[in-house]
C-alpha cells in the first residue's frame, strides 16, 4: 500500500469496501486499494508540511528521514513538487541552518537563470573546495548536496 520511499511510515488501514475472500493478484488489481495508496500518501504529505512549519521539530525530522524525502523525488512523480518544497540543503549563504530551494530561488541574482551546487561526501570539505572560489567571486549561492542520492 505504501511505497518505497516512505517505508517508515507504520500504521494500520482499516477499510469497509475491501472484499475479504479474494486472491492475492485480484487484490492487487483493486482500484479500491489505489484509492487508499494515494490518500496515504496525501495524508503523510500533509503530515509532513505540519511538521515544516516548525523549525526544530522538522530538523529532527529531516535528519532521521530526509533520504526518504529525496528518495521520494526520484519515485514519485507525481507528488515531486510537493516533496521539493520538503528538501533542505546547506549552501554558501546558509551554512548553519539549511535552505528550501524555494528561498535559494528567492534569493538569485537577476542574472542567474540557473541553480548551482556541488556534491561531496561532507559540507566540511565542500566549503573549502577549489570548485567554489569563482561562485564566491560572482557572489553566487551554491547548494551542498552530501547525500549519495543527491547525486
Amino acid at each position: 500500500l505504501i511505497p518505497e520511499w516512505l517505508s517508515f511510515i507504520k500504521g494500520l488501514v482499516d477499510s469497509e469496501d475491501l472484499p475479504l475472500n479474494i486472491s492475492r493478484e485480484t487484490l492487487q488489481q483493486n482500484n479500491i486499494l489505489k484509492v487508499i495508496k494515494k490518500n496515504l500518501i496525501k495524508k503523510c504529505l500533509e503530515m509532513f508540511a505540519e511538521i515544516s512549519e516548525n523549525p526544530e521539530d522538522y530538523k529532527k525530522f529531516y535528519e532521521s528521514f530526509g533520504k526518504n524525502l529525496k528518495l521520494g523525488i526520484h519515485e514519485d512523480s507525481q507528488n515531486r513538487k510537493k516533496l521539493m518544497d520538503l528538501l533542505r540543503y546547506n549552501s554558501t549563504k546558509a551554512m548553519e541552518e539549511p535552505t528550501t530551494l524555494t528561498d535559494y530561488v528567492t534569493r538569485m541574482g537577476e542574472n542567474q537563470k540557473t541553480i548551482y551546487y556541488i556534491t561531496g561526501d561532507n559540507k566540511k570539505n565542500l566549503e573549502n573546495s577549489p570548485f567554489l572560489e569563482e561562485a564566491k567571486r560572482r557572489d553566487v549561492e551554491v547548494l551542498f548536496m552530501v547525500d549519495p542520492i543527491d547525486e
